[in-house]
């Protein structure tokens, strides 16, 4: 989304096509626009289109996305990352959005989480850097690089998966929209919660391997000598042979019969064995 008058946010042309270049549908509108782009979306998404939606903005335009990203969250459809530019205010963070990159020079226009945000927020406070201004700050090949990056990530599932039916893979261009599978997205705390435990690297949180159900020692009792220990801890080491069920079944004695008839022991039969089961994106807009 372009701020004021289309004049002073260029950079988001220049970023668009960067993403058009790797194979992502980007269209640029005014910040005018807004509601009509939010109509647009929330037509798509309720003809099936799952996304993943990206925001980005410059100026006026950063302040759009936040608020068509609060439009969204009112009727449910998720946002994958929002991007804004230099923004005049600060807004908050709604609980639909899966990642927000704030990119900003002014201390006060800093994004806050909103109620029920549970995603990731940056605030990139670049006003250290004398070389960078309102009206240069989306035209910066560093901010783009980071913009792009992050978009990018998200566009092809690889982080900020907002809500249950967020998309994991961006719709390319042309093509068909995917129906994406949910995504379990708990807090790390459930997870914890849970009994699951955390990858320190992913943040992915993996559950923990149960205990064998049944720790009896074997049937075999084992001598006064074997058992008593006072230093070491007991070591069982389980018998090598364990009897089958038709080995291990005894076998009945026929009655006494003539010298001259022939027995023949019953064969036992063998356990019937168990079964076991065998078990779109609208492209991004700015």
């Amino acid at each position: 989304m372009r701020g004021l008058l289309n004049i002073f946010s260029l950079g988001m042309d220049q970023l668009a096509a960067q993403i058009a270049r790797n194979g992502i549908d980007a269209s640029v509108y005014n910040h005018s626009v807004a509601e009509t782009v939010v109509g647009a979306i929330l037509q798509k998404y309720r003809a099936g289109d799952r996304g993943p939606y990206i925001l980005v903005g410059h100026s006026l335009g950063a302040d759009a996305v936040m608020l068509m990203a609060q439009q969204l969250n009112a009727q449910g459809v998720p946002v994958a990352l929002v991007v804004p530019f230099d923004g005049t205010e600060s807004y908050a963070a709604p609980a639909n959005v899966g990642c927000v990159v704030n990119l900003t020079q002014r201390k006060y226009a800093y994004v806050q989480a909103g109620l029920g945000f549970h995603g990731k927020l940056s605030n990139v406070d670049v006003s250290s850097d004398t070389t960078i201004g309102h009206v240069t700050i989306d035209k910066s090949p560093r901010l783009q690089a980071m913009a792009l990056k992050e978009i990018l990530q998200a566009a092809h599932g690889q982080s900020c998966r907002p809500g249950a039916n967020a998309p994991a893979v961006a719709r390319a261009k042309q093509s068909a929209p995917k129906e994406i599978a949910p995504q379990d997205n708990r807090s790390k705390e459930n997870a914890i919660k849970d009994g699951a435990t955390m990858d320190s690297a992913t943040g992915d949180s993996a559950p923990r391997e149960a205990l064998p159900a049944n720790n009896a020692a074997p049937d075999k009792n084992l001598s006064p000598a074997k058992t008593a220990s006072s230093d070491k801890s007991e070591k069982i080491v389980p018998s090598a042979k364990t009897a089958s069920p038709a080995k291990g079944a005894a076998k009945r004695v026929a009655p006494p019969t003539p010298a001259n008839s022939a027995t023949t022991p019953a064969k036992s039969a063998s356990p019937e064995k168990s079964a076991t089961a065998t078990a779109r994106t609208e492209p991004p807009i700015f």
